[in-house]
């Protein structure tokens, strides 16, 4: 198990325009990045939502998995789905956190466009290797709003493809981010 926790952050967040709003739960959100988070030893999985019918409809489908009908259904998904856990605020999560891993955690964003202090994949995952702490942000709707930014430790380098177009699901960067920093590396033979 890492010493990592991952948030998803649905406030403060932006939206196209770059004006900062709250953006839905979403039920793809909640099962693939919980079971991303299984996959690769994440110790907690935070859903951050201000929202009180969001958080009541994320307890919802997550009391189906782990400990309503889906739990006999399909044990694995009641699995990934226990890591998560659901809060109103990034402070509150920040607060929980340093509770938890102590006081030199460190907390990381992620960004589709470059910001400054960064910190490169290789550097993150050294830190993690050497049992370093840390709460690994990620935002929902067109990425944290720019106040999230002057709060963190460090930010990882944006997940890049081969052209200019570069609007990764959340799902899909999360996968990618936790395969870089803590995926098995197989060796050239």
């Amino acid at each position: 198990m890492a010493l990592l926790d991952v948030a998803l952050v649905h406030s403060p967040v932006i939206n196209r325009r770059g004006e900062t709003i709250g953006s839905a739960v979403t039920n793809l959100d909640l099962h693939d990045i919980a079971r991303a988070c299984r996959t690769f030893g994440v110790d907690t999985y935070w859903v951050i939502t201000p929202f009180a019918q969001q958080q009541e409809l994320a307890g919802q489908i997550i009391g189906h998995w782990v400990e309503g009908y889906g739990k006999t259904a399909n044990p694995d998904r009641g699995n990934a789905l226990s890591l998560i856990r659901i809060s109103s605020s990034l402070e509150e999560v920040i607060a929980e956190t340093r509770k938890k891993w102590g006081s030199d955690m460190q907390v990381v964003a992620t960004c589709a466009k470059p910001q400054p202090d960064t910190i490169g994949y290789q550097a993150m995952r050294q830190r993690l290797n050497e049992q370093q702490p840390a709460l690994l942000l990620f935002g929902t709707a067109w990425g944290l709003a720019p106040e999230v930014f002057t709060s963190v430790d460090a930010t990882l380098p944006p997940v890049l493809g081969t052209g200019e177009y570069n609007h990764l699901s959340v799902r899909s960067a999360v996968s990618i981010i936790l395969d870089r920093l803590l995926g098995k590396r197989e060796e050239v033979v």
